[in-house]
């Protein structure tokens, strides 16, 4: 009768220990395993400019010369004069993304640890421009009209705003809301049909105020998703645009909505999410509010990075020490009576005259934004130093820092070439 061999060698076990694998090499296959990344889209999706000097740029502004008179015969032909004007975008503080990658630690791993440091660094700091662009086209659509657009408490909506006759504004839209709303409308928020009346309705806008370029959405991941939401009152079939037989496009299969009105849809989860799948709270990626309550700068939406290092900033520095621009990225607290052109509220006496339907804290209507339908005008943005990646072996700490970093700003182009959508109360 054959033995079993009880005390064998096994080269996997750590000190006579339980596990035969624990001193194995954990291989991965050739390949690291990272995070996953989130999406940045908005890079491509407005105006950019580069400059190799200097501070920031001037993009020129004219007015409509668009008049036109019959002429009497003998009589001298006179032109009109026209108007100009100029949009400044200034450059941010150099924003660095460093870490280090000590010698011994590199020599006991099995892969290249520095190149997926370095990944995740570029990752890093485009994810902060995705931001800081969704940021500048809420405030483009925020923009409403020119008292909206020169408001400055607490954060101003357009840097270095100067009055211009000839500049265009449009209006919003309240998702399932209108001028004669008085009840609740939170939850159409979650409602596909109105999603999507929603977004005809902002095109529909854009259309109006004869704004040039070719529109595209740009939404929150939960508002994709519930554009394919199956429900007793809203079902998926009824929704033109996944219906083949009038021409819509998108398909449940493929969880694709390729086009609304002829508009790409861009999907980003960089804007915020709600609670749960079905709840109207929502949490915003942009921007955080001390206080929505109070009536000072505690109820500012405030963007933050992270870190806050001490050799650094959460945010562009002061102009005593950098770009003057701390607050370019937040959206103030002023709620001066009526400057609304759309009925962010439903509270008091609808029709157009109602002045307190048209009255809300501005930060508090940035915090409702869930998605946007813009042109590539509506936001610009100067770059200074694009995305680099510097390293350097440091003998005295004995191992490798690795810098990456960019200068770049952005700023409202056209405010009329944005409108957003918003949650209704």
């Amino acid at each position: 009768m054959a033995t079993n061999y009880s005390a064998i060698h096994r080269s996997g076990v750590n000190n006579a220990g339980a596990d035969a694998r624990a001193l194995y090499l954990k291989l991965y296959a050739g390949e690291v395993l990272q995070a996953f990344q989130s999406k940045n889209i908005m890079m491509p999706l407005h105006r950019v400019r580069t400059i190799s000097k200097g501070k920031s740029a001037q993009f020129p502004m004219t007015g409509k010369y668009r008049d036109a008179s019959y002429h009497t015969p003998g009589s001298e032909i006179v032109p009109t004069s026209s108007k100009q004007g100029e949009r400044i975008v200034s450059v941010d503080d150099l924003l660095v993304n460093a870490q280090f990658v000590p010698n011994i630690d590199e020599a006991m791993s099995h892969y290249d640890i520095r190149s997926v440091y370095t990944q995740e660094a570029g990752f890093g700091l485009s994810k902060v421009a995705d931001q800081n662009i969704l940021r500048l086209g809420i405030k483009a659509a925020l923009c409403e009209n020119a008292t909206l657009a020169s408001k400055t408490t607490g954060g101003s909506l357009i840097q270095d705003y100067s009055a211009f006759d000839d500049e265009d504004f449009s209006g919003n839209v309240v998702v399932g809301g209108d001028e004669t709303t008085t009840s609740s409308v939170a939850a159409s928020i979650r409602d596909p049909k109105k999603i999507a009346q929603a977004i005809m309705d902002a095109k529909r806008i854009l259309t109006n105020a004869n704004v040039p370029g070719d529109p595209f959405v740009v939404m929150s991941n939960d508002m994709y998703y519930d554009m394919f939401k199956i429900s007793g009152t809203s079902n998926l079939n009824d929704l033109a645009i996944f219906n083949r037989d009038i021409g819509g496009s998108g398909s449940v299969a493929s969880g694709d909505v390729p086009t609304i009105l002829g508009m790409p849809v861009y999907v980003t989860n960089h804007m915020g999410s709600y609670s749960n799948t079905a709840g109207t709270t929502w949490t915003s990626s942009l921007w955080t509010q001390a206080d929505a309550t109070a009536t000072n700068a505690d109820r500012a939406a405030v963007h933050k990075t992270t870190p806050n290092p001490a050799w650094g900033s959460d945010q562009p520095l002061a102009a005593s020490a950098g770009s003057g621009r701390t607050t370019q990225y937040d959206v103030g607290y002023d709620a001066t009576s009526a400057i609304w052109s759309t009925h962010v509220t439903n509270t008091g006496s609808t029709g157009s005259s109602s002045a307190a339907r048209k009255t809300a804290y501005i930060s508090d209507v940035s915090l409702r934004v869930r998605a946007l339908v813009m042109t590539k005008d509506a936001v610009a943005t100067v770059k200074l130093m694009d995305m680099s990646v510097e390293s350097e072996y440091q003998i005295n700490r004995q191992g490798t820092l690795i810098v990456s970093k960019y200068a770049m700003g952005h700023n409202v182009l056209r405010p009329a070439c944005a409108v957003a959508l918003l949650q209704g109360l």
